[in-house]
């Protein structure tokens, strides 16, 4: 299964949006992350404590904008893959999953029911 989640014209060049996914009962929290035309996908969860990373809704990435930021502990993590670099989980990586963009330009989330 593919489940839509936004066109790429509505995901801002080296920007972040996160996405609600779950029910009350079982609450999931993801994030996208675009650099051109490539998008990455991941869990909104801090490897170190399970804590979402952004400080305010859609704001993942550090001031620098090279890295996204857990605004717990300022634990900073790779664009690309997710790795962290520096803080407390550092070594560990944030659950990335797969998205790809369809030739109409709606971004999905694959292996989904």
């Amino acid at each position: 299964m593919k489940l839509p989640l936004c066109r790429l014209k509505d995901l801002p060049d080296r920007g972040t949006r996160g996405f609600d996914l779950g029910a009350d009962a079982d609450p999931r929290e993801i994030f996208l992350y675009r650099e051109g035309a490539c998008v990455f996908a991941y869990e909104n969860s801090c490897p170190h404590l399970g804590s979402p990373l952004e400080f305010m809704p859609d704001r993942f990435l550090a001031p620098d904008g090279q890295h996204f930021l857990c605004s717990t502990h300022g634990a900073l993590f790779r664009l690309d893959d997710g790795h962290c670099v520096s803080g407390p989980c550092q070594g560990q990586a944030l659950a990335q999953l797969a998205v790809e963009v369809a030739a109409d330009g709606r971004v999905l989330l694959v292996g989904e029911d």
